[in-house]
């Protein structure tokens, strides 16, 4: 039926727009005008497919329409005037805009997917605009999609969209992989993109769900291929390695009606030893390198490690945690290396920690819920139970606040 066509033409296309988008927007220098085309691709698709049915290569065959698509863009003269002369230049030779479009098209994608990445990364956009550019043009993911994913409505989407494409066409960002300098913050900006996404997939901010594991699947779709175009790069591979041991718990993560579980009360036999096999495995790639995420992963590493709670190391992970805060001081380290420390050196020392970040971190529902956990250590049951209910007002997401009420509660 033409409407199962339409599905698989839409699935195929998913998979393979982020290979479109990008060897065309190397072309035209505009990811605006890389993704009309595509799109022009998949119309054809979707025209013709449902009629001649899929082809046994489909993506092969979306790549020959965006490069007939990319070829009558230039001959209708709307690249030619502004591209040809570029074209010439780069290739030393005279040359024909469409012959170069056809041969720039035919070469390794890889590189083109990387240049991709890093331009909807750029950090003259937003951070929420990149976001939104790398999970559409990169994830391959609807404005509907994003939009449900980030529980924001799909106008806002949309002109997020529109906007960074716009910025980006006007600044003249090169479609290139920067070099030198340059690279290391330009690397950095699309590192925290795809962390961005897979936190809110792993902790969702707002909203009913707890976790939302296509975001997080997206984002381990996106390290990866990352960690493939450039497997020199440390700092990838502590991201992939971080990620891949934080989703190993995602089962585990949620009870049967959807409610949250703590680490502490988890299943451990509900997480998945393959991922946790294969963090393990880009931990110790990452390692011979290092780096901020590296250390993270490491952490990760000991909760993956134990087989049960008791068994976790809690001084390693303290000690990981010094180390952090010395290489990537921020309140959220701190935070997190008051709860290490609360299990490492008792409560006394953690809550310690913790009290010093009330000027900067007032407004963030875990700083109550972390003080909350140590005072109850400590015996202040009733403090722990007033952290609780600030903690509880102060989070924007309905089972997050369904759970600190339980702590309560229980206390």
């Amino acid at each position: 039926m033409p409407s199962d066509a339409h599905h698989t033409i839409e699935a195929v296309f998913r998979i393979e727009s982020p290979k479109l988008i990008a060897g065309l927007a190397r072309i035209t220098r505009d990811v605006g005008v890389a993704e009309e085309l595509a799109q022009d691709a998949l119309v054809t698709a979707l025209e013709l497919w449902p009629r001649t049915g899929i082809p046994d290569r489909p993506g092969a065959w979306l790549m020959q329409a965006a490069k007939h698509r990319a070829i009558d863009f230039v001959r209708r003269g709307r690249l030619l005037e502004r591209k040809h002369e570029q074209l010439g230049h780069e290739l030393r030779i005279p040359v024909d805009p469409a012959d170069a479009i056809v041969e720039a098209l035919d070469d390794e994608l890889g590189d083109d997917l990387l240049r991709l990445m890093f331009t909807s990364c750029h950090p003259i956009l937003s951070p929420e605009a990149r976001v939104a550019l790398t999970l559409r043009l990169v994830g391959g993911l609807t404005t509907e999609e994003i939009a449900r994913a980030l529980l924001v409505p799909v106008q806002t989407i949309q002109q997020r969209i529109v906007r960074a494409k716009k910025q980006l066409a006007e600044a003249h960002v090169p479609f290139e992989v920067p070099r030198g300098d340059a690279l290391v913050p330009r690397l950095a900006s699309v590192l925290e993109v795809i962390y961005l996404v897979f936190n809110e997939g792993y902790t969702a901010t707002t909203g009913e769900d707890w976790v939302r594991p296509e975001l997080c699947e997206d984002a381990l779709r996106l390290g990866r291929v990352l960690a493939g175009l450039a497997p020199g790069v440390g700092e990838i591979h502590g991201l992939v390695a971080l990620m891949e041991l934080q989703a190993s718990r995602l089962r585990a993560r949620l009870g049967p009606n959807g409610e949250p579980i703590l680490l502490f009360d988890q299943d451990r036999a509900r997480w998945d030893r393959l991922l946790i096999r294969r963090g393990l495995e880009s931990l110790a790639r990452a390692q011979a390198i290092g780096g901020v995420y590296t250390v993270q992963a490491a952490i990760a590493a000991c909760h993956a490690r134990a087989g049960k709670p008791g068994d976790t190391d809690w001084p390693a992970i303290a000690a990981l945690y010094d180390q952090l805060a010395r290489v990537a001081p921020s309140p959220i380290v701190e935070l997190n290396r008051a709860v290490a420390v609360g299990m490492a050196r008792g409560p006394a020392a953690g809550l310690a920690i913790a009290d010093r970040l009330a000027d900067v971190l007032g407004a963030y529902y875990l700083l109550p819920s972390v003080r909350a956990d140590l005072l109850a250590k400590l015996g202040r049951t009733a403090e722990a139970r007033a952290e609780l209910a600030r903690a509880a007002e102060l989070t924007g997401n309905a089972r997050e606040r369904q759970l600190l009420l339980d702590r309560a509660t229980k206390l």
